[in-house]
């Protein structure tokens, strides 16, 4: 098992600061939501979700040529960073199995569990290194938000499928088909216990950002139920996704999941310990003052994950 400790990744394209001109004449509807802070600087006010919104359009359009990006009413607004972080370092762990080389192209699959009605993930990991994605969700509406971003924008609509997990029980069950293969699975678990801890946690974190409009740090705003919390928490939902990837241990080459909550790292160890997968690895992202990590596991050995990255990122590239 080995950490890694490391600073925002190289790749990330949001390394520098927001150059908020620029951002502005590729979507001129973040204009209204840009000030200058008691600095001189010019920033938005993350504790607006409106705001934070405007601030994403802008992004995804300026350095992913998404020309097309919206969400309903209430559903989570994720920072545009992080989020990339996720990804890039994704990429990495799948360069460890293929020399170095990052694999690029739609021939590379991915599982993007809780994809929300935002699409994030399968939306940075496409643009930035061409893979292919299935989206899983729990909630329609939010599967109906995700089609309709692909769906506008032609870059994606091809190599996006989004997914309906009708038992919100399982993780893997019932999304995975027999004889179906993926390189790689990704996830943003649900951080709260419960809806009363996730309303807390959210109104604090509105309410610090709000004493101090100079913050530059964008926080998660809005947030349907099944985003924001699971019974049991962080920990209790990737011990689900624990157990049940053993089950298709042979067709996905890496699963993984965020971990907000360091103090849940030594359950999630123990747990997959139990399972005997062939290497686990701990990952740990910064953005700012925060820490994030994620966890990967396979029940692939060196040999075997091998065999794998030649038969399918070799041949047939699309």
């Amino acid at each position: 098992m080995s950490v890694e400790k490391v600073s925002l990744h190289p790749r990330n394209k949001h390394r520098s600061r927001y150059d908020f001109p620029e951002l502005i004449k590729s979507c001129p509807e973040l204009a209204p939501y840009v000030f200058n802070n008691t600095y001189g600087d010019l920033s938005v006010d993350f504790s607006n979700p409106d705001s934070v919104k405007a601030l994403n359009k802008a992004l995804l359009k300026y350095f992913y040529r998404i020309d097309h990006w919206d969400i309903p009413e209430g559903y989570l607004c994720p920072p545009i960073p992080g989020r990339s972080d996720y990804i890039h370092y994704v990429a990495d762990l799948l360069s460890s199995d293929h020399d170095g080389v990052i694999p690029n192209g739609r021939q590379v699959k991915g599982l993007d569990i809780g994809t929300g009605a935002n699409c994030i993930y399968p939306i940075i990991g496409h643009q930035e290194y061409g893979w292919s994605f299935t989206g899983s969700e729990i909630d329609q509406y939010a599967i109906k938000a995700a089609k309709a971003i692909c769906a506008a924008n032609s870059s994606l609509s091809a190599d996006i499928v989004l997914k309906y997990q009708s038992n919100k029980q399982y993780i893997f069950k019932g999304l995975v088909s027999p004889g179906e293969l993926y390189d790689f699975s990704i996830c943003n678990p649900p951080f709260h216990a419960s809806a009363e801890e996730a309303r807390s946690g959210n109104k604090r974190k509105v309410q610090n950002l709000s004493r101090d409009r100079d913050k530059t740090a964008a926080l998660n705003f809005g947030g349907k139920d099944a985003e924001l919390w699971y019974e049991g928490g962080e920990a209790a939902f990737i011990r689900n996704m624990i157990m049940e990837s053993k089950d298709i241990g042979g067709q996905c080459l890496w699963f993984s999941s965020l971990v907000s909550k360091s103090s849940n790292l030594p359950y999630i160890y123990h747990m997959l310990e139990a399972l005997r997968p062939a290497e686990i690895r701990t990952i740990e992202m910064a953005q700012g003052q925060k820490v994030s990590r994620f966890v990967a596991w396979t029940f692939m050995g060196k040999q075997a994950r091998r065999e794998w990255t030649m038969k399918r990122w070799t041949k047939n590239k699309a």
